[in-house]
């Protein structure tokens, strides 16, 4: 048996934090976690207004970031227009710091969770992250009961939001 990766993550947020991936890529996920996206089709798509993970690359797979949307390097300036559904979705890392919605283990928020999680990370936090995805169901119940199928006029907010939480909006 191989034993398993160690990660070491040194970048703005966080300074020689490790963590061991024991899981294969993209495999074993939870059984009541089946997110729609995988990172790399989230980055591609255009989420957080291409200002998330510029500066965390060496932690992910290259493969991640060849077709990301990116704000211009240099810039924390949320871009709307780089957004699939080309509005702002998001509220800032202070507001989730302040509603307790952070681990410390990944002080990016959820989506930084589900990178570590999709290369193999499991974590004390799983179950609580989980359980955060799931509950945006609501979200994907009020676009197909509120919008024609594909009406990526209605309700956009909502449908960029889902894809921010790996749900393929674009579908409903």
């Amino acid at each position: 048996m191989n034993s398993p990766k160690i990660v070491i993550v040194d970048d703005l947020m966080q300074k020689k934090y490790r963590y061991e991936l024991t899981e294969p890529v993209g495999k074993n996920f939870d059984p009541e976690f089946k997110p729609q996206l995988t990172p790399k089709e989230m980055l591609e798509l255009g989420v957080f207004g291409g200002v998330y993970l510029r500066d965390c690359k060496n932690e992910f797979p290259a493969d991640w970031f060849v077709q990301a949307k990116f704000a211009p390097e240099g810039s924390d300036v949320h871009v709307a227009s780089l957004n699939y559904f080309g509005v702002n979705a998001s509220q800032p890392l202070s507001v989730w710091q302040a509603k307790g919605w952070i681990h410390p283990d990944d002080p990016r928020g959820w989506f930084q969770w589900y990178c570590r999680y999709y290369l193999g990370r499991r974590h004390a936090d799983d179950v609580r992250q989980i359980k955060r995805w799931k509950a945006m169901v609501r979200h994907v119940a009020q676009v197909s009961h509120n919008c024609r199928p594909r009406d990526y006029s209605c309700h956009t907010k909502q449908r960029q939001a889902l894809l921010h939480w790996a749900y393929d909006s674009r579908k409903l």
